[in-house]
């Protein structure tokens, strides 16, 4: 009798592996649901790790190939399937960041939405948007110009400041969002308006992110610019 491994929850896999159940007794087992349930935790965006942690190690346990060495090529397949499908579970909520997108994503509010327009500064960051984005522009044409990168990067620095406060801003607006979430019941009529207004913290905190990710490029490319300067003026030296 063939025994659909893919479709059995983490709790029939543990229970499986325990003897209590045979591999082919299992046929009538619901198929998994998201990653949540697939580890047999609670979909929450506060998660103990620890417990996610020994959850993974028990199904890698279980799934592990050499405990269906004689098992029917399907089973075996299958028992690969989940290995993955296990790993992408564990990958995912163990980070907050990706945590959060996937919960979104299982209650119907991604962050990528189709025909969704290209993503715009925060209406709250316009001026700050258009403030850093000046500042790196003359930036640049200094770092072109030769300007010393010291200087350079004291002000990538001073630029850099109002971004990390806004980041830090969100974090906190995350956070408390997340702990309302995890407060609100499954079918309370406030769900919907919160999981919204995460996706809207989330796009703005990955806006920022982007950002930050642009200073530091620019931060990077000031450390090049200065390696090879002093190559070059330690080359001249050399042949003086």
């Amino acid at each position: 009798m063939h025994v659909d491994l893919f479709a059995m929850s983490g709790d029939s896999l543990r229970l499986l592996a325990s003897g209590s159940i045979s591999k082919t007794g299992v046929l009538a087992l619901g198929r998994h649901g998201d990653y949540f349930s697939f580890l047999g935790l609670p979909r929450k965006l506060t998660l103990d790790l620890a417990e996610l942690e020994t959850k993974f190690r028990e199904l890698s346990r279980q799934l592990h190939p050499d405990y269906f060495y004689n098992a029917s090529p399907s089973e075996r397949l299958a028992s690969l399937e989940r290995s993955s499908y296990l790993n992408d579970a564990f990958r995912t909520l163990r980070n907050p960041a990706t945590r959060a997108e996937y919960l979104l994503i299982v209650e119907g509010h991604p962050l990528s939405q189709p025909g969704a327009d290209a993503p715009k500064p925060p209406a709250g960051m316009l001026a700050e948007v258009f403030a850093l984005n000046e500042e790196l522009d003359e930036i640049r044409e200094a770092r072109q110009a030769g300007e010393p990168g010291e200087a350079l990067r004291a002000r990538l620095d001073v630029a850099r400041q109002p971004i990390d406060a806004r980041r830090m801003q969100h974090e906190r607006a995350v956070a408390a969002l997340s702990e309302r979430i995890d407060g609100l019941a499954a079918d309370s009529p406030e769900r919907e308006g919160v999981l919204e207004a995460l996706r809207e913290q989330l796009l703005e905190r990955n806006y920022i992110n982007n950002l930050l990710a642009t200073i530091e490029r620019e931060a990077s490319a000031l450390t090049a610019g200065a390696g090879t300067t002093s190559a070059a003026t330690l080359e001249a030296q050399s042949r003086g």
